[in-house]
């Protein structure tokens, strides 16, 4: 097995995920696996990508091309046909959707009852066509629940298939709260219920239920997540969800990779939805992109007052019982102006529209998610809220120091890794943190910032500082690779056996 240790050598890698930008996203993970792929590209690897082919995916916007091989998919007791189309992604990665109209002609992507056997037979559909391309991936790097069944596959189903008995897999979590429990059925529409034994890897002592991201977990080469704190808090009872000792009897196979960010996409220097374009160096000329976004938004077009903005899902993971206990006194006492964009539970639309017609011109609510508008608050706001109870990585924050957003945060998972805390004394930091999940935590946190926004040379520096990150994917594509590289190495040692779970 000299190749699998040769760091020079280009990997053959084929990327699993549900959603992929630009064709369908839902959050994070999209972004995620459509910018990932090409910056692992441009390192001099063979990446290719495989998603379903949900309904939404218009052919001709996206120059899908049918390939003509049908294949046999196995479910259950019986078998599926499947069919390929292709496209491409940046840097001429290709991506492959594998076409099912029972399971993927839907309005939706999600939250369906079969969508154990849905993501089944995508999953399935996706090692099977690739050996119709005759394209031997030397790794599999699945993304989340939807696909964690694989990484099982590999070391049973075809444990002993030509194909696929050297291939690794690396399984990576977005968010341990979404884990994909399913009813032990789904075992034998997987085909994996002649491998069970007595142990369950599923994250329960009685082994009643089935937990995808619990068999990703086990049964993976590799495991990372996406922020090296997150990394270190999913062992804990805390952020573990339940499958903390699990994980941490895995955790000399558990990594944190920071997320990219597409610094191309998003740049205040080019973006088309944004009034001014502005640089680091051209601030001054940002303000226009605040009294735009103020006119837009129906708040009081004033300069100096402090702009607080948030785009988020409205539920209380993202923090918003906190904002929710804050804001109204924040509003009596504090000279700032609110702007939210974003949806989730009903309680929370309510809350806000009530509170936007209470402080008209200065609170506005759009209960809705576009891509111009989230522009043009990251571009508008002077501060950008995320107080999230837990945070695996968020983009939200990096966006908003790529606008000149001066982000509030708090201190957990990607967000402590990408956040340094404004220290007055020394003149350092890219934005504001706290650590206690309190609402008056968060609300000192808001007034430290209100009051450090007063002098304006200081703000200044504070954005300039967060706009010369460097978020892009470069060194997280090299930080895949090393891991790509050890999953083989380690693979390698276990050919051809079927691990008993723990």
């Amino acid at each position: 097995m000299s190749e699998t240790n040769n760091v020079s050598q280009p990997l053959k890698i084929l990327l699993l995920a549900a959603e992929v930008v630009p064709f369908v996203k839902t959050g994070g993970l999209a972004d995620v696996t459509g910018s990932l792929p090409p910056a692992v590209r441009a390192l001099g690897h063979d990446i290719r990508v495989v998603m379903p082919r949900y309904s939404r995916i218009d052919p001709r916007r996206f120059n899908l091309t049918l390939l003509p091989t049908t294949f046999a998919v196995p479910i259950d007791n019986r078998t599926e046909l499947g069919q390929l189309h292709e496209s491409r992604l940046a840097h001429d990665v290709p991506i492959y959707f594998v076409e099912n109209a029972r399971y993927f002609d839907r309005e939706g992507l999600y939250m369906y009852p079969d969508d154990a056997e849905r993501f089944i037979f995508f999953c399935r559909g996706a090692l099977e066509g690739v050996r119709q391309l005759g394209w031997q991936p030397d790794v599999i790097h699945c993304h989340d629940w939807q696909t964690a069944l694989v990484p099982n596959w590999l070391k049973t189903t075809y444990a002993q298939d030509p194909f696929f008995a050297r291939t690794a897999s690396v399984y990576t979590i977005h968010s341990l709260a979404f884990r994909g429990v399913f009813g032990r059925r789904v075992l034998e529409i997987a085909g994996i219920a002649e491998y069970e034994f007595t142990a369950s890897p599923d994250g329960t002592r009685d082994g009643q239920v089935v937990d995808f991201m619990a068999r990703g977990i086990t049964y993976a080469d590799v495991i990372n997540t996406v922020s090296p704190t997150y990394a270190r808090e999913i062992l804990t009872p805390e952020f573990g969800e339940s499958l903390d000792g699990l994980l941490r009897q895995r955790q000399d196979r558990l990594f944190g990779i920071l997320n990219g960010l597409d610094v191309e996409d998003y740049n205040p220097a080019t973006d088309p939805h944004i009034a001014r374009h502005y640089t680091a160096e051209t601030l001054e000329q940002r303000a226009e992109n605040k009294a735009a976004l103020q006119r837009y938004a129906g708040l009081e077009v004033v300069p100096d007052v402090p702009l607080l903005g948030a785009i988020s899902r409205l539920t209380d993971d993202k923090g918003f019982d906190l904002i929710q206990a804050a804001l109204e006194p924040m509003l009596q006492h504090l000279p700032i102006q609110f702007v939210l964009m974003g949806t989730g539970e009903e309680r929370y639309h309510r809350f806000f529209l009530d509170l936007a017609q209470r402080h008209p011109g200065r609170v506005a609510v759009f209960l809705t998610f576009n891509t111009p508008l989230a522009r043009r608050i990251y571009a508008g706001t002077d501060i950008f809220l995320m107080p999230s109870r837990f945070e695996p990585c968020g983009l939200g924050q990096m966006i908003a120091m790529r606008y000149g957003s001066v982000p509030l945060v708090r201190a957990v998972g990607g967000l402590v890794d990408t956040v340094q805390d404004y220290d007055p004394a020394t003149q350092t930091g890219t934005g504001f943190l706290f650590r206690a999940y309190d609402a008056w935590a968060f609300y000192a946190a808001v007034v430290r910032a209100v009051e450090t926004y007063r002098y304006a040379d200081v703000w200044r520096r504070l954005q300039q500082r967060g706009m010369q990150q460097d978020f892009s994917w470069q060194a997280s594509a090299r930080a895949y690779v090393d891991l790509y590289r050890l999953a083989r190495a380690l693979r390698a040692q276990t050919e051809g056996m079927v691990p008993r779970t723990p």
